[in-house]
């Protein structure tokens, strides 16, 4: 994969990387940027093909462990993950979660990246005694450490979506979590509340561009978020 996109950038055009593109907020995160008029292309980053198509779109089939030079961009959105049964393992957890994550931020930067969108998790926290939160948490804090222009991290409660239609498997504790979330929302406060996954890409990708520094977004800043009119439309 050679570095391209370069001309585009040098016109003010934004070109975006998509990492863990056939996930809930990775595929809408690709739906937004490739609506979006300033967007001249969106690279995505995927495990195995994809039956995508647009014209801004360029899949790219890579070794997460292995990365090639990747292409050209201003900014780069990650929205690897997976979970502990689905994984097997801790170790491979944290291949996914962590290692793949940082090989991308890295990589990225060599490619002129200088602005990130993270998703990551509620109660992420480097110290957490709950593995899930720490790996979360440890990776925020690796970002964090590099020299980006801006660093967005969203922190979504539960997410909302249709697994099936993608092809993942099913995640029992998450729609029983669901469940429940329909019953006690107008108790919950906004943080606690599920989010869908249109709304947590829909908040990156408006933050991100702008962003300056390290920004977290909660749940509750991202509610309602792909409802509101595009700014670039």
């Amino acid at each position: 994969m050679q570095p391209a996109g370069a001309n585009a950038m040098a016109t003010g055009a934004r070109i975006a990387l998509v990492a863990g593109a056939s996930g809930l907020v990775g595929r809408a995160l690709l739906a937004r940027l490739c609506a979006d008029p300033q967007v001249a292309a969106v690279h995505a980053l995927v495990r195995r093909p994809l039956q995508l198509r647009h014209p801004k779109l360029q899949l790219h089939v890579v070794d997460f462990a292995r990365l090639p030079p990747l292409p050209a961009a201003g900014e780069a959105y990650l929205a690897l993950g997976t979970t502990i049964a689905v994984a097997g393992t801790r170790e491979a957890f944290r291949a996914v979660d962590f290692d793949a994550s940082l090989a991308v931020a890295r990589a990225a930067l060599e490619a002129g990246v200088r602005r990130i969108g993270l998703v990551s998790a509620m109660g992420a926290n480097p110290r957490s005694p709950v593995f899930y939160n720490r790996t979360k948490g440890e990776l925020e804090q690796a970002l964090a450490a590099l020299p980006l222009d801006a660093l967005v991290v969203a922190r979504p409660a539960l997410l909302l979506g249709d697994r099936a239609r993608l092809g993942q498997p099913h995640r029992r504790g998450e729609h029983l979590a669901a469940r429940l979330d329909r019953w006690l929302r107008p108790l919950l406060p906004g943080q606690l509340r599920a989010i869908t996954a249109e709304d947590v890409a829909a908040a990156l990708a408006a933050e991100v561009p702008r962003a300056s520094g390290h920004t977290i977004l909660g749940s509750a800043r991202m509610q309602g978020a792909s409802a509101a009119p595009h700014r670039n439309a």
